[in-house]
């Protein structure tokens, strides 16, 4: 992990969302079952985000970009891009603002593909473009949170999954506050309180890996002569 995103992890804005993302996990993986759950990209030093999930093993690939696999709490280091998983392995993966750090979202979205199974999930975590985030995030020279590449929108997200087949089963708002100040914290930077009549700061797309099962082919058999008194039916060509 890079130092000025594990700096900022560590303060106390970082550590209040960390908490709060992972309360939201808690909701989103309950119906999450298998065997493996994979988080790709590490956000946090520890295992905050996939500590509730419901599958046998829970594992975390981080990039050797980002640190060694003990500093980042990751159980594999490998580029994200060529991830050293089977395929149609993986029950559910979860990408916690992992495409916004990455300089292909798109080919990191196709590798995640390749090692789903099928009717598995894909959690995707990212910040809003049009938030008072996103604004400070364009308006800083290192991105914001430092480091980050650029901020991709709801809607593009929706047209990548729909381009692969993916069936989105739930998208939730979240991060109700301003990115400066002292943090809330909490629950409450999950929902909407009174007195923040923003927009959120950040979103969640929780999407189902479509199978489209092909219907099998049916051989056309050709059609059987009929045979009268012992003499073959002359075709339809030779009657005239």
């Amino acid at each position: 992990m890079t130092e000025r995103i594990s700096s900022w992890l560590e303060s106390q804005r970082g550590k209040a969302l960390l908490r709060a993302e992972a309360a939201l996990m808690t909701e989103a993986l309950d119906d999450c079952f298998g065997w493996e759950l994979m988080q790709v990209g590490a956000w946090g030093q520890q295992r905050e985000l996939v500590a509730s999930g419901r599958t046998r093993r829970r594992t975390i690939v981080a990039s050797p970009e980002w640190g060694t696999v003990v500093r980042t709490g990751a159980d594999v280091a490998a580029r994200l891009t060529q991830l050293p998983i089977a395929s149609d392995s993986v029950d559910a993966v979860l990408l916690p603002h992992t495409l916004e750090f990455e300089t292909d979202p798109y080919t990191l979205l196709r590798e995640v593909d390749r090692v789903l199974t099928g009717e598995g999930k894909l959690l995707i975590l990212g910040f809003r473009p049009l938030s008072l985030w996103g604004l400070r995030a364009a308006a800083t020279r290192s991105g914001y949170p430092p480091g980050l590449r650029r901020l991709l929108r709801e809607g593009r997200i929706r047209d990548w999954l729909g381009l692969l087949g993916y069936e989105v089963a739930e998208a939730r708002h979240y991060l109700y506050e301003a990115p400066w100040g002292e943090p809330r914290g909490g629950p409450r930077m999950l929902r909407r309180g009174l007195f923040y009549p923003l927009p959120a700061g950040a979103y969640l797309i929780k999407a189902r890996k479509r199978v489209y099962a092909v219907p099998p082919l049916r051989l056309r058999l050709p059609e059987r002569r009929q045979v009268i008194g012992g003499l073959v039916e002359p075709s339809r060509a030779n009657r005239s």
